[in-house]
């Protein structure tokens, strides 16, 4: 077994993540195996930009495959991640939420954003 290849751990999964696996980035591979957590509002970032690139079918059935991945926000997961957003500004108000769902539910937080990547409860891996 390779360790590299074999994570099952749980993650939440950025957009930015979920376009890197999608799209085969070997930096990514290692997590293709893991459990996935994502939000709607990512799901939705991912299809809307995809579509720019992609036939209309094939990026349905990617999104529908991410689909039973995704957990609900809470309030309180908004009102944190706004307060984050407020002095964090070059965010996307998708990540910021699922950077605080990611905290409450004590998973990393996967992402190749630079503006995440010395922030605590990061496994951030870039191109």
């Amino acid at each position: 077994m390779n360790e590299e290849t074999d994570i099952k751990e749980t993650y939440f999964f950025d957009t930015y993540a979920i376009f890197e696996v999608v799209l085969g980035n070997p930096k990514y591979q290692k997590y293709t195996n893991c459990q996935i957590i994502t939000t709607t509002y990512n799901l939705a970032e991912f299809n809307y930009n995809l579509k720019k690139e992609k036939n209309k079918k094939e990026v349905d059935e990617l999104t529908k495959k991410y689909y039973n991945h995704i957990v609900e926000v809470k309030l309180e997961d908004i009102q944190e991640a706004m307060d984050l957003k407020t002095t964090n500004r070059q965010l996307s108000i998708p990540d910021v939420i699922g950077y605080t769902i990611a905290k409450r539910l004590k998973i990393k937080f996967l992402t190749g954003d630079e503006g995440f990547e010395k922030m605590d409860n990061v496994e951030y891996v870039k191109k």
